[in-house]
C-alpha cells in the first residue's frame, strides 16, 4: 500500500510571517555559497514571450544537496496587469524533498520571488555597500521596490530615503508606508537627479527599458542595485554608469545571457565580458575582493536565479512549521 502524501501550501501573508527579511538574507548567503562552491544544479531558466500580451513565463528548476531540496518556480510577468488591478508577477514555487523526490510545499511565487530579490540586494549591499551609507534612492514603487529598501535597511543604519515614480501618487504612497513601516525618513522624489542628489546606495526596480537616471547625476562612492532589467534590449543603467562601476552579478552566465543592462554595453563594445569584476558568491567567499575605496562606484546586477527560490522557500517552509503557519492537504 502507497503512503499517502501530505503537502503544505504556503499562502502570501504566511511566507511574509515566516519569511522575515533577516532571514531571507541569511537564505541568501547559503544559496550563494552553495553556488560558488559549484554545488548546485540550476539550468538556465526557459523562457516563454506573450508579445500581443506583453507577457513573460518563466521556468526556473534548481537543486542543491546542501540544502537538501528540489525547486521549480514557474512565474509569469505581465505589464499590463496593474492596470487591470492584476499583480505583475504571479506564480507558483513547488519544492520536493531531495532524498526521495516527495512533494514538501507549493509557495506563492510573488511573494518569495520579491523577498528572495530584496534579499540577494541586502546581501551586496552588505558586501560592496560603504559602512557610513545611511541615505538610499528607490527607483520604481511597486512590491520590489519595498523588498529593496527593506533589506537595505537591515544591513545598514539608513536614516533617509528617496522613490523616484513616474506616477507620483504611487511615490507618495510608497513614501507614507515605508516611512511608517521602517522609521525613517523617506520622501518622494520630483526627478530622478532629486533621488539621487544625497543617494549613498541606489536601488532600481522598474519596467523601464532604457536608462531610470543620468549617469552625471551619481555621485561616487554609490553601490547600485539593479533588478529589474531581464531582458537583452532592457536597460535600466546608464551604459556610462557601467563602464566606470565595479560590475558584481549574481550569476555571470545568466546576465550575459538575460541583461540589457551589460549586453547593451557590450554590443555597442564600451564594456567586455571580461570587465565583470565577481559574481556575488565570488565576493561572498573571499576569491574575489569587494569595495576597495571609498570613491569607488558598485554595481551589483542581479537577474534572479532558481538556487535563490530554492534557498529562500526552504527557510519559508521551515519556519512555517515551527510557527505552524499554512495548511497541509494530501495527495
Amino acid at each position: 500500500m502507497t503512503a499517502q502524501t501530505s503537502i503544505t501550501i504556503l499562502s502570501a501573508k504566511d511566507i511574509a510571517l515566516a519569511l522575515p527579511i533577516t532571514d531571507a538574507i541569511d537564505a541568501m548567503r547559503t544559496a550563494f555559497t552553495q553556488l560558488a562552491e559549484g554545488k548546485t544544479q540550476m539550468p538556465i531558466r526557459a523562457h516563454i514571450e506573450i508579445p500581443e500580451k506583453s507577457g513573460t513565463a518563466l521556468f526556473m528548476p534548481s537543486y542543491a544537496p546542501g540544502i537538501g531540496n528540489i525547486c521549480i518556480k514557474t512565474v509569469t510577468l505581465f505589464e499590463d496587469n496593474p492596470t487591470q488591478h492584476l499583480p505583475f508577477i504571479q506564480g507558483m514555487v513547488c519544492l520536493f524533498d531531495g532524498t526521495n523526490g516527495s512533494p514538501l510545499a507549493i509557495l506563492d511565487a510573488a511573494t518569495l520571488t520579491s523577498l528572495r530579490t530584496g534579499a540577494a540586494s541586502g546581501l551586496a549591499t552588505d558586501l560592496l555597500a560603504r559602512q557610513d551609507a545611511s541615505t538610499v534612492a528607490i527607483f520604481g514603487a511597486g512590491v520590489q521596490a519595498r523588498t529593496q529598501l527593506r533589506a537595505v535597511c537591515a544591513v545598514r543604519a539608513i536614516k533617509k530615503a528617496f522613490v523616484f515614480d513616474l506616477d507620483p501618487a504611487r511615490a507618495k504612497t510608497f513614501a507614507n508606508e515605508m516611512s511608517a513601516s521602517l522609521n525613517i525618513d523617506v520622501k518622494p522624489a520630483d526627478s530622478p537627479q532629486h533621488a539621487l542628489s544625497t543617494a549613498d546606495i541606489v536601488c532600481t526596480a522598474t519596467v523601464s527599458s532604457a536608462p531610470v537616471f543620468d549617469d552625471a547625476h551619481l555621485p561616487a562612492g554609490t553601490h547600485i542595485n539593479a533588478v529589474g532589467s531581464y531582458k537583452p534590449h532592457v536597460q535600466e543603467i546608464p551604459a556610462q554608469t557601467v563602464i566606470r562601476s565595479k560590475i558584481v552579478v549574481d550569476h555571470k552566465e545568466s546576465a550575459l545571457a538575460e541583461t540589457g543592462d551589460l549586453i547593451i554595453p557590450i554590443n555597442d563594445n564600451q564594456i567586455t565580458p571580461d570587465d565583470i569584476h565577481a559574481e556575488l558568491g565570488d565576493i561572498l567567499t573571499g576569491t574575489a575582493p569587494a569595495r576597495t575605496s571609498p570613491d569607488e562606484i558598485t554595481f551589483f546586477k542581479s537577474v534572479g536565479l532558481a538556487i535563490q527560490d530554492l534557498a529562500a522557500a526552504t527557510a519559508a517552509l521551515n519556519n512555517a512549521k515551527t510557527k505552524k503557519l499554512g495548511q497541509t492537504i494530501s495527495l
